[in-house]
């Protein structure tokens, strides 16, 4: 079955996926709430909707890590949109460390943000869904949750743990009509890759416009996936995964 959407909040549109998701969701004509920390960044996304002449923008700034104020805030945003259709948390910040670096501190704020965060946003979204019996939630994960990573370790962790709470929602929620979507990308051409000193190029490279209109095209078809994005990353992700452990240790990944 084919979903279309009228109404949606996404957590995370000041930049990258989660910005090109909310535009694209606008472009088709979708009242769209924009959730994030950097107030004057959702506010030109939101001006780049409101100029293109289709959806409906509201913003919100806002704080993945306090948790307490997701109720109140979710019946806020419903009933200024007029509804909701589908919730995509978006979410995300990733830390490489040094060599020889350890950080308690900055891996919990991976973990609060990347993971925490959507299931604050996730569980009560889900029961009500769960009680209309219809909705879709997406939330953006990652290839790198695959496998524990030398090179970022919380944001791996974080991502394995949100593929995870995803599979479980799914299969709690799928059977009343709820679609849950679990996004899972490869390279893309953000600002949180602008980390990584040697950036992927090519085909192994994914622009934020073509990986947001698989994730929402995936959102659209229905049937609850976890899918790769793009999908050439299922069977790389199949060899990492299967890889004996003393071997993905001496790989520099």
């Amino acid at each position: 079955m084919s979903h279309s959407f009228r109404h949606a909040i996404v957590v995370g549109a000041s930049s990258g996926l989660g910005a090109e998701i909310a535009r694209q969701l606008a472009a088709s004509g979708t009242a769209v709430a924009l959730l994030g920390r950097r107030e004057e960044e959702l506010r030109k996304v939101a001006a780049e909707i409101t100029a293109a002449g289709r959806g409906r923008a509201l913003v919100r700034a806002h704080d993945v890590r306090r948790a307490e104020s997701v109720p109140a805030l979710l019946e806020e945003l419903v009933r200024e949109l007029g509804g909701l259709d589908i919730m995509v948390y978006a979410a995300g910040i990733m830390h490489l460390p040094r060599e020889g670096e350890y950080d308690a501190a900055r891996d919990r704020a991976e973990i609060e943000v990347n993971l925490l965060g959507a299931m604050a946003w996730m569980a009560p979204v889900a029961a009500m869904f769960e009680a209309r019996r219809a909705g879709t939630l997406v939330a953006i994960s990652s290839i790198a949750g695959e496998r524990g990573r030398r090179t970022f370790p919380a944001y791996s962790t974080s991502k394995a743990g949100l593929t995870t709470w995803m599979e479980a929602l799914r299969n709690r929620v799928s059977r009343y009509g709820v679609n849950v979507v679990t996004a899972k990308p490869g390279f893309v051409d953000t600002s949180l890759l602008d980390q990584v000193e040697q950036k992927p190029k090519g085909a192994l490279l994914t622009s934020a416009p073509r990986a947001a209109s698989l994730i929402l095209a995936a959102a659209r078809r229905g049937g609850s996936p976890s899918v790769f994005i793009p999908g050439m990353w299922w069977p790389i992700a199949m060899i990492v995964r299967h890889l004996p452990s003393f071997v993905f240790r001496r790989l520099n990944i």
